[in-house]
């Protein structure tokens, strides 16, 4: 069956490179389906998504939806970050790696919603 891998593989690739969250259905395939400790699983994706994100890069960059001088900087260090967290995730207690993902989303939603209302203000 490793013709489904490479599909599975093919069309999270193009979904993660939409910005639709294949990543996540990639872990959701290694965890339920090849039954893959999900640590592993998570750090599976994050060297899965540096084979991803240039490919998605080139096509964005080509057509003008990306701020180019953020780009340059984003993709260095989310490739130097990819290639850390793969390497720490495996040996991290799961516990510790949900409250990390909790606080990492817990940020980002508040800066997400402090942005929205910003503009929202600023708007009227």
């Amino acid at each position: 069956m490793w013709w489904l891998a490479c599909l599975v593989g093919v069309l999270t690739g193009i979904v993660s490179g939409m910005g639709i969250g294949g990543g996540t259905l990639l872990v959701l395939y290694l965890t339920a389906v090849l039954q893959t400790d999900p640590s592993a699983a998570a750090g599976i994706n994050l060297l899965y998504f540096l084979g991803c994100a240039p490919p998605s890069l080139w096509i964005h960059w080509k057509n003008d939806r990306i701020h180019r001088p953020v780009a340059v900087w984003a993709a260095i260090g989310g490739a130097v970050t990819a290639v850390i967290a793969a390497l720490l995730v495996p040996s991290s207690s799961p516990d510790w790696l949900r409250r990390a993902f909790g606080a990492l989303l817990l940020v980002v939603g508040v800066r997400e919603l402090w942005q929205a209302l910003h503009t929202e203000n600023t708007k009227g």
